[in-house]
């Protein structure tokens, strides 16, 4: 008889056909698992398993939600959500930020004085430091975040239609003999 291993002894996990049942309690056990896990463990095995999608834990994906300007006013559910992702999307690209800044600095500890081998990182850092700024820089934190950030984002739009792209400067107004306004 083979040697007897009685941390890894279960009576659901047991070879059946080398200890056969010995009194009606293991017969009654050796009946259920035929009758309802074994079911169970087929099914899972060749449709669920196969058929499911593995998310790890560091690549969930969340749906997207709609914006806060797709959302009616009344619908409260949908500002929430809105919210939640607007907080998410900040999350990401303050990450994403802290990620390239720590690149460039190991760049510069590893380089020394060799600082032009980090320009690429440096000229990356900065770029999507303004688009974060520009995004979400000057709002602060509290209720209707994502209402804030949207409204900074149309304001912008409306700036930039205007007068060109932010940080050009003003356009010089004119008028229409008619006395409307016109950029030029």
């Amino acid at each position: 008889m083979a040697e007897f291993d009685r941390k890894n002894y279960t009576l659901l996990h047991r070879d059946w056909e080398t200890y056969p049942p010995r009194n009606i309690i293991e017969k009654g056990v050796l009946l259920s698992q035929k009758v309802f896990v074994q079911p169970m463990i087929y099914l899972k095995k060749n449709l669920i398993t196969p058929n499911q999608q593995t998310y790890y834990w560091y690549h969930r994906k969340y749906q997207r939600v709609p914006t806060i300007d797709q959302c009616y006013d009344y619908d409260a559910l949908c500002h929430f959500e809105a919210e939640r992702q607007i907080i998410r999307d900040m999350k990401v690209d303050s990450k994403i930020l802290s990620l390239l800044f720590a690149r460039f600095d190991e760049c510069v500890l590893w380089e020394g004085h060799e600082k032009e081998k980090c320009r690429p990182l440096l000229d990356a850092y900065r770029e999507n430091e303004t688009n974060w700024f520009i995004k979400y820089g000057d709002i602060g934190q509290g209720p209707q975040y994502a209402r804030k950030v949207f409204m900074k984002q149309k304001h912008r739009m409306l700036w930039e239609r205007r007068h060109g792209p932010v940080g050009t400067g003003k356009k010089q107004r004119n008028y229409h003999p008619d006395g409307t306004p016109y950029y030029k």
